[in-house]
């Protein structure tokens, strides 16, 4: 290794893709409805599949469900999910496409009620990021399932415990960089 070599998570490894989305996504905390939403589906299509795999194809994922707007999802009717279960650049599960479509029926039926998704993500941690102590990385916690089972009660679906602390890492509620990791400290 050189003098200036940089020190990020193991998990990045020596993809570049999974180290430039580690070194300027992974972890920062998201406030953004949207992006919120866009990133818990994209975690419940990751279920029984690699980070990887569904950052590979999230270009793909984007243009199939139109940008991820909520708002236009929850129009989609069986033609769309003909196309999307015919788009061999998404991971083609029936189960994961019509669990999407009905999370966007959730969440603007939280937006028509008055309640923003981002301040009900957020709600969990008063707002705060939780940060790990960098050494120890567990895959649940008991905020993870307390999060999936609120999610499970509101109705979404492929958000068990270990997707949800996951997605929580991915959007910057926890910030579980290694102590090492030269992003540790800028999150």
């Amino acid at each position: 290794m050189t003098e200036h070599a940089v020190h990020r998570c193991g998990w990045a490894g020596n993809d570049p893709r999974m180290q430039a989305y580690h070194d300027t996504e992974w972890g920062v905390p998201e406030r953004d409805s949207r992006a919120l939403w866009e990133k818990l589906m994209l975690d419940g299509f990751q279920a029984g599949l690699s980070w990887s795999t569904i950052l590979n194809k999230r270009d793909a994922f984007r243009a199939a469900f139109l940008g991820f707007e909520p708002h236009v999802v929850v129009r989609f009717g069986e033609a769309d999910v003909a196309r999307l279960l015919a788009d061999a650049g998404i991971v083609r599960s029936r189960a994961k496409i019509d669990a999407t479509i009905h999370a966007a029926r959730l969440y603007c039926d939280m937006a028509e009620a008055g309640e923003d998704f981002a301040a009900y993500c957020w709600g969990f941690t008063g707002g705060q990021v939780v940060t790990g102590d960098g050494k120890t990385f567990p895959t649940v916690t008991p905020l993870s399932e307390t999060i999936s089972k609120d999610l499970k009660r509101r109705g979404f679906k492929f958000v068990g415990p270990t997707i949800v602390y996951a997605w929580m890492q991915a959007v910057g509620i926890v910030n579980d960089h290694a102590a090492t990791c030269f992003r540790r400290n800028q999150v």
